[in-house]
């Protein structure tokens, strides 16, 4: 879904191929950590500019230390260190809000 509205709102495939790893990283995050969830993406604009917004919402028991999570080479589990900041860097704008009652993660891909 998320390569398809890259596609239709011409965006290089430099730029798809980030937003798709993104998307991958923060969808693993929910299913893995927060038990499932919601995803909802659409193709936006703003001062001339288009792009893709992705929201992940879940209701799982929250990120603990937002600050810890993102940082570079932490992780919670077996793997890199690189889920969260990597996904941050990825993006143009990462926009993160968590309580025990669930995380959502919203970001937005500029098209270049």
């Amino acid at each position: 879904m998320v390569r398809a509205l890259a596609q239709r709102g011409g965006m290089p495939l430099v730029q798809q191929t980030k937003l798709v790893t993104a998307a991958s990283e923060l969808g693993r995050n929910m299913i893995v950590y927060g038990g499932g969830g919601t995803v909802r993406a659409a193709l936006v604009e703003d001062g001339g500019r288009s792009g893709v917004w992705v929201e992940f919402r879940d209701e799982g028991p929250g990120i603990p230390d937002v600050d810890l999570a993102l940082t570079d080479g932490w992780t919670s589990g077996g793997g890199m260190g690189l889920g969260l900041s990597g996904t941050r860097r990825l993006v143009d704008e990462f926009d993160l809000d968590t309580s025990p009652a669930g995380t959502t993660v919203r970001v937005i891909k500029w098209n270049r």
